[in-house]
């Protein structure tokens, strides 16, 4: 059965916007003005969560280090990549705007704690369990935020689908 046009258009819209939004934040000015300082803030975060389990780190800039080990918050890291795949979804998908502004939010929230969570898993990884650290930082928790996305995106479209119209078969 050939896909219905709302779902093209779903498709051909998110599309659109994630490679628009892909290379908006590849843009040097973009990327040095808006998500380095995003990245800091994601550190500054997740040092404060680290001191407060104990872990005497310090922050500088996007790097996390302590005497026992030391990451460094890049692109790919910060949860933006996540959040564009949710922003394509919830912009693409038929909703109001007012339900899109509150997925939006709720969802880069959401993205964002468990990006936290990832980060200070992944500290607490290398500083104790170094031989975990390269499965968990590129196969486990990518693959963890990633999903995450995916599936808010999934309850919220699911929430705030408008109702399908009854079909006569």
């Amino acid at each position: 059965m050939p896909m219905q046009r709302t779902q093209v258009l779903f498709l051909v819209k998110f599309f659109a916007i994630l490679v628009a939004a892909y290379l908006l934040i590849a843009w040097n000015p973009v990327n040095d003005h808006v998500i380095v300082p995003f990245t800091e803030g994601v550190a500054r975060v997740s040092g404060a969560l680290l001191q407060g389990i104990g872990q005497p780190v310090n922050v500088t800039g996007t790097v996390i280090r302590s005497s026992r080990f030391g990451v460094n918050i890049n692109n790919g890291c910060n949860g933006v990549e996540a959040m564009l795949i949710l922003l394509a979804s919830i912009v693409a998908f038929p909703a109001s705007l007012k339900a899109r502004a509150i997925g939006l939010a709720l969802g880069a929230v959401c993205v964002q704690l468990l990006n936290a969570i990832r980060i200070v898993t992944l500290y607490l990884l290398g500083a104790y369990q170094p031989r975990l650290f390269d499965m968990f930082h590129t196969a486990v928790w990518q693959i963890l935020v990633i999903l995450s996305a995916i599936a808010f995106f999934l309850i919220w479209s699911a929430r705030v689908a408008p109702p399908r119209l009854a079909t006569r078969g």
